[in-house]
């Protein structure tokens, strides 16, 4: 076991999967000679040659049009959108081409390509750099959706998804990169070194695409959320002195149903977190999920505590942000009902 952040486990995914096949590719907008704005690809040029990691012209449609194409024809493409805030002139290419060519080729045609993108906010980027696209994937069958939340599944889910047969839209949270942000973003981030989570195996393993993880157990309340909100929801928990079982779901789509209902079905209330913006989020899903599968268990109201339904604000962004105090608030509201 190795101490790695994020972005250490995400290149080192990277790093296992090229070793492993020479059809494996990695491409984007500043990913070679740079490395990456986030230096998740730093390296890779250097080791694999430019043939196999390199730069593109700034074009999420030609960057994803691309990708789609060699895929078809047999590569595994791992391509890099700079931001999430950056794949909406993509969005038709992974929405109409990726998503739906095993289908609309009877199978003749796969597209086992993989499109990072780091997403969320808290690191002060604004309206354009911190947006949280997860449902918009969601909502399209044929894609799988991921969010990752600590190096050790960074890394296991990313070597699983270029392994995949079929499109994968892999999300990182920026803001728990370099460490398991709490939400306090006054206090001094605990780097992964610290954490259990940062240890990660060397070589190749995966992490099965469609499973969750019980990052905390607990008895009061299920609190069902993934990325940075998994750590914030832990630290509400600890001030708030509330027995919650903490469900990661790592992989929206495949959904693992099974671990939300044995988790709701124990606790008997329910809590929903994400950073997106709360109208027709993957909440929502969520919600609806636990409502028709554990209804009969339930001892209060779901209740989601989600981004506001506004553009993500620069100066009031730990307004918009939920952070452990509004997290807080709905765990005891939910407990005490």
């Amino acid at each position: 076991m190795t101490a790695m952040t994020m972005i250490e486990a995400i290149r080192d995914a990277h790093v296992v999967a090229m070793e492993a096949d020479e059809r494996v590719v990695v491409f984007g907008e500043d990913v070679g000679y740079f490395g990456g704005v986030f230096r998740c690809t730093h390296g890779l040029q250097e080791r694999f040659g430019a043939h196999r990691c390199f730069d593109t012209p700034i074009s999420e449609a030609g960057i994803v049009g691309a990708a789609i194409g060699m895929a078809a024809y047999g590569m595994r493409p791992c391509v890099e959108i700079q931001f999430a805030d950056y794949m909406y002139p993509a969005y038709d290419q992974i929405v109409s081409e990726a998503a739906r060519l095993r289908h609309r080729s009877a199978g003749d045609f796969t597209a086992p390509l993989v499109v990072r993108m780091p997403t969320g906010g808290g690191i002060f980027g604004g309206q354009t750099h911190s947006q949280s696209p997860e449902a918009l994937f969601t909502h399209v069958s044929g894609l799988k959706t991921v969010v990752v939340s600590n190096p050790y599944d960074a890394k296991g889910l990313l070597i699983a998804a270029i392994e995949d047969e079929d499109p994968v839209v892999f999300l990182e949270p920026k803001r728990v990169y370099n460490g398991p942000f709490d939400g306090r973003h006054d206090r001094a981030i605990v780097p992964w070194s610290k954490h259990p989570l940062g240890d990660v195996p060397e070589g190749h393993y995966t992490v099965d695409l469609g499973t969750a993880r019980v990052h905390r157990e607990g008895a009061e309340v299920t609190v069902i959320t993934y990325g940075t909100l998994v750590h914030v929801a832990q630290t509400a928990a600890q001030e708030q002195g509330i027995d919650a079982e903490i469900l990661d779901m790592r992989t929206l789509v495949p959904l693992d149903v099974d671990a939300i209902v044995e988790s709701v079905t124990k606790t008997g209330r329910c809590l929903v977190l994400h950073e997106a913006t709360v109208t027709s989020g993957f909440g929502a899903e969520l919600s609806a999920t636990v409502q028709e599968r554990c209804f009969y268990h339930l001892e209060a109201p779901i209740v989601r505590v989600c981004g506001w339904d506004t553009p993500y604000p620069h100066a009031l962004e730990w307004s918009y942000f939920p952070g452990p105090d509004r997290v807080g608030r709905a765990m005891r509201d939910v407990v005490s009902a």
